[in-house]
């Protein structure tokens, strides 16, 4: 077992685990290109795990892969306990639903909604009811700095409240996993700080398991744990805490 999944033994079961995890992309001319060659991690709950890398690099393939999104060419995907492969398309579907929430570097927020809303649409989806799901996303907004900004469309949002509010709505169903990709890839430093901060005391309360892609590396420097993506393979980096 490699150091990213031995990593953490101890803390019961993972939330995530890969094993063995390659990805290869069949290009015009018939030609396999690697991007993942063996990936092995573990992620538990409560703790956030930095991926770092290039552009390129393949930590969008990983977080895919992760998030039941793409199947990986070889390897196992293991969530909450479940084998991945075992599933057909409804079943992984459901689990993916049920078990992760995602960040991406733009927030998607519905225009026409308030803040609120936004985070509350997944509840209703989901089948909460109005005020349960009004009083969710209003406790997550709260607890980002957002309380006073609960009625306010996207548009009327800086960009740092934006992503608070796409935070708050990938873990307003309470899933298991968090994978955010490049989640402050469009802030400044300085709110680009404000807004992972507010992301870790989040994920730390909710005690759910993070693994967040990105090439910021002061931002990787408050990660429980950081690997780095290298020619398809991971490996361990030692967090640098920002000064």
């Amino acid at each position: 077992m490699s150091e990213a999944a031995a990593d953490g033994a101890g803390q019961g079961l993972p939330v995530l685990a890969l094993r063995g995890v390659e990805r290869a992309y069949r290009m015009g001319d018939g030609r396999a290109l690697p991007v993942l060659k063996g990936v092995d991690l573990d992620v538990y709950a409560g703790e956030v795990v930095g991926l770092i890398g290039p552009s390129g690099s393949g930590k969008s393939s990983l977080l895919h892969a992760a998030g039941l999104l793409e199947h990986p060419t070889r390897g196992r995907v293991v969530l909450t306990g479940i084998e991945a492969a075992e599933l057909g398309d409804r079943a992984r579907t459901r689990l993916r639903l049920r078990t992760v929430g995602f960040v991406y570097q733009f927030h998607h927020l519905l225009a026409e909604f308030s803040a609120l809303d936004n985070v509350a649409l997944p509840l209703l989806i989901a089948g909460e009811g109005v005020r349960t799901a009004r009083a969710r996303a209003e406790a997550l907004l709260v607890q980002l700095g957002l309380g006073e900004r609960l009625t306010h469309q996207p548009a009327q949002l800086s960009g740092g409240e934006q992503q608070r509010v796409a935070i708050a709505r990938a873990i307003a169903n309470r899933p298991r996993l968090i994978l955010a990709d490049e989640p402050t890839g469009n802030l400044d430093p300085t709110t680009s700080a404000a807004v992972f901060q507010s992301f870790y005391g989040l994920a730390r309360t909710e005690g759910v398991a993070a693994l967040i892609a990105t090439h910021n590396l002061e931002l990787a420097g408050y990660m429980d744990r950081v690997f780095a993506l290298k020619e398809g393979r991971l490996e361990p980096r030692p967090p640098r805490r920002p000064r």
